[in-house]
């Protein structure tokens, strides 16, 4: 089994996770906490399982959002909510956003209690050591609805990888923002416009990374990546790979065709719903 298969299994089941950050329900659940939408909203709703943390914990470890921003809503977001309630509304949002993505019968169908299953078996392989997003987020309860506990289990592996990643960028001697420019250059990524704006980066402190990065030979005259970026971020996302093997090296290749198969049929599902907003992408997904 080569590294390769961690990322390209994430990479099947990510649009599960991430469809909570842009379905109305959550923005619903946390405004009646009095959370603001947007920025407070998102980092509450992520960072609640870490508990009621000061800003600085969220920015460092969603790593490329910026800091002064952050500091803005958070620790303020716990004095509107406690971080409890907060993961109780968003978990009300996953349910609610779930069924509207896939319908009913298949939110509660046996095939998603059997891929929830694999999922709580790849993430009982993953340890909290370095890993604080992953860590907060295993100390919770799995919920019993099947469509919950598969999302609570790819939350979990999405997490672990993520902290991974971190780790692997920080290694590699980005910062997060010089990691979030590098990425979006690529045009695989968030537009431009997107980063900046979901991140809260400024056009001066973009355009300051971009020249930090020209000057390391990692973006080209036009702010397009070169080879030696394109070679750096691979080696990051192998890193990343290496460090996120514990999960799929437990339930090996029959379970892990199985659950990507599935995954990958609900992604699709997810999207094709407009679960993700493609206007925010640079390379459009298929759905």
């Amino acid at each position: 089994m080569t590294t390769e298969i961690a990322r390209l299994s994430q990479a099947s089941l990510d649009p599960l996770h991430a469809m909570i950050y842009f379905a109305p329900e959550s923005e619903e659940e946390f405004t009646a906490l009095g959370l603001e939408k947007g920025l407070m909203a998102y980092c509450a709703g992520r960072a609640a399982a870490m508990g009621p943390v000061p800003g600085g914990v969220v920015a460092a470890t969603f790593f490329n959002f910026n800091p002064a921003a952050v500091a803005t809503v958070i620790p303020h977001a716990w004095t509107l909510s406690s971080p409890d309630d907060v993961i109780a509304a968003r978990y009300r949002a996953v349910d609610r956003a779930l069924r509207r993505l896939l319908g009913d019968e298949i939110a509660d169908s046996t095939e998603v209690a059997e891929s929830a299953a694999v999922a709580k078996e790849a993430a009982e392989a993953c340890t909290p050591d370095g890993k604080p997003l992953y860590a907060g987020h295993a100390d919770l309860e799995w919920p019993q609805a099947p469509h919950l506990r598969l999302w609570h289990g790819v939350t979990l592996l999405r997490e672990f990888r993520g902290d991974a990643h971190v780790a692997a960028l920080h290694t590699a001697g980005l910062s997060g923002l010089q990691a979030l420019v590098l990425h979006v250059s690529t045009g695989k990524a968030f537009t431009e416009s997107a980063a900046k704006a979901t991140r809260a980066w400024s056009d001066e402190q973009w355009t300051a990374t971009q020249h930090e990065l020209r000057e390391q030979g990692l973006l080209d005259e036009q702010g397009t990546i070169t080879e030696e970026g394109t070679k750096l971020r691979e080696d990051v996302e192998t890193a990343t790979d290496s460090q996120s093997m514990a999960p799929w090296m437990r339930i090996g290749a029959e379970k892990i065709e199985r659950l990507t198969r599935h995954g990958a049929e609900l992604s699709h599902q997810v999207l094709k719903n407009g679960g993700l907003p493609q206007k925010l992408f640079a390379r459009k997904t298929s759905g």
